[in-house]
């Protein structure tokens, strides 16, 4: 069978951060690496190519086509379905991804015919060679099929570990960057994370428990990627030490030379502070380390194991082993303009090199979403605005309006004052540090509208 994967280009109306930067579609990858050995299998990326759709769709001419999405894809997953079944009706169309695993069900529509929850080696391939006879789909672990009213079996599954097949996307791979590294690949190590954090998808989607992948085959995978960046995408890298030993060895006996990446707890960095040193000299550039939020009570109410004073901690272990910080912290929708200020002063105190804040955003079908359903602006299928980007929970101390306002000085003061410059020039050249700054302008216009708007 001929199969395209198909990762949809934004729509215009959205705000995210992959309108400016964006890393290779790994979930298509993985689905490809599945199928590659019987079926012609092509990876259409939208965000990263000029394509037509209609175009590579009729020159290719597959009889599957295959989506994945974010929750502010699914109006876009849905137009391309409806446009495919114009061109040619016979095309049976999946649809995947971080979506189908939180909400399936906002895929149970005329278009599409299959989703996908989530992925294992053994459905994706029951349900192609089913596909492939042209027979009825019988109910599959993790499948939606409309000829089965969209019911499914062993719904509370989760993704398995697939070694992605990075040559289905070549001829994208120069544009895959991971903030100001370009080219730049992903890689993952381990699966799942013990930490539960109640804002996070990841545990949810991988399993509440690390599930690590033999360092041997990580090397080799390693060894095959062209880049010359990797970001390591487990939710915690650092978390075992003796594992983080073992890679340090294993990529010095290879004698290799990349730039690393990763997600990093705060527990992680202050339990491992020798190990990190070692890191340093074998590549590791940044950790992405999630702060979160300057109050002891917020970070508990998080399920965050990490305390205020840890932060500071762990923020000075990584300027003494010369490894950036790349910081995340949640805006909290029951913050005034006491804490905003109080906020401000925490992160000028930990100084990461480079910081992101982002809205607290409970996403419909998360634990979030419950707690907070009658402060919640937007239905749950006004799927444009789940970007993380804007403020969908209503503030209870200051108006939308106001707090806005102190979303947009905030990003100002960060942005301007607090990110470093020189850091950003040094390590990633100045045409890329101006582009991020466009892209982070672009940002604050939205805000300054958004503000207006009220």
């Amino acid at each position: 069978m001929r199969i395209l994967l198909v990762r949809p280009q934004r729509r215009k109306k959205s705000i995210t951060l992959g309108e400016f930067m964006f890393s290779e579609p790994l979930g298509l990858e993985c689905v490809a690496a599945l199928l590659r050995d019987k079926h012609e299998v092509k990876i259409l990326d939208l965000m990263a190519g000029k394509e037509d759709f209609s175009r590579e769709l009729i020159s290719f001419s597959p009889q599957v086509v295959g989506f994945t999405s974010l929750c502010v894809d699914v109006q876009g997953v849905k137009e391309l379905a409806r446009k495919t079944k114009e061109i040619n009706e016979n095309i049976i169309i999946l649809a995947g991804g971080t979506q189908a695993f939180l909400a399936p069900e906002n895929f149970f529509c005329g278009e599409i015919d299959h989703i996908v929850k989530y992925t294992t080696q053994d459905n994706i391939r029951k349900l192609f060679a089913y596909l492939e006879k042209g027979e009825n789909v019988p109910l599959i672990d993790g499948i939606y099929s409309r000829e089965n009213g969209f019911l499914s079996t062993g719904i509370s599954g989760i993704n398995e570990y697939i070694v992605p097949d990075r040559e289905a996307t070549e001829k994208y791979r120069s544009y895959y960057t991971y903030f100001g590294y370009q080219p730049c690949a992903l890689l993952q190590t381990s699966r799942g994370c013990s930490s539960h954090c109640n804002f996070c998808l990841r545990w949810r989607i991988e399993g509440g428990q690390e599930q690590d992948e033999p360092l041997e085959d990580v090397i080799a995978q390693i060894k095959r990627i062209a880049e010359p960046s990797i970001m390591i995408i487990d939710n915690n890298f650092l978390y075992n030490k003796e594992r983080l030993e073992r890679f340090c060895h294993l990529l010095e006996a290879s004698n290799i030379q990349k730039n690393f990446i990763c997600y990093a707890s705060v527990e992680s960095i202050i339990h491992h502070r020798g190990t990190l040193k070692r890191l340093s000299k074998n590549g590791l550039r940044a950790c992405l380390v999630g702060y979160e939020s300057f109050k002891a009570e917020e970070l508990e109410g998080y399920n965050k194991k990490a305390t205020i004073n840890g932060n500071i901690i762990a923020a000075e272990i990584l300027k003494e082993v010369d490894i950036a910080c790349w910081a995340s912290f949640i805006l909290n929708p029951d913050w005034d303009t006491k804490d905003f200020l109080q906020f401000r002063k925490h992160v000028k105190e930990l100084a990461p090199e480079i910081s992101s804040l982002t809205p607290l955003t409970a996403l419909p079908g998360t634990f979030l979403y419950n707690k907070y359903k009658e402060r919640i602006f937007f239905a749950p299928d006004d799927y444009d605005q789940w970007s993380f980007s804007v403020v969908s929970i209503k503030p209870s101390k200051l108006s939308l309006r106001h707090y806005y306002f102190e979303v947009l000085k905030t990003n100002l003061y960060v942005n301007l004052l607090l990110n470093n410059p020189s850091y950003m020039i040094q390590q990633f050249g100045l045409g890329t540090f101006l582009g991020l700054a466009k892209g982070s302008l672009k940002f604050l216009l939205i805000y300054i509208k958004l503000m207006v708007k009220g």
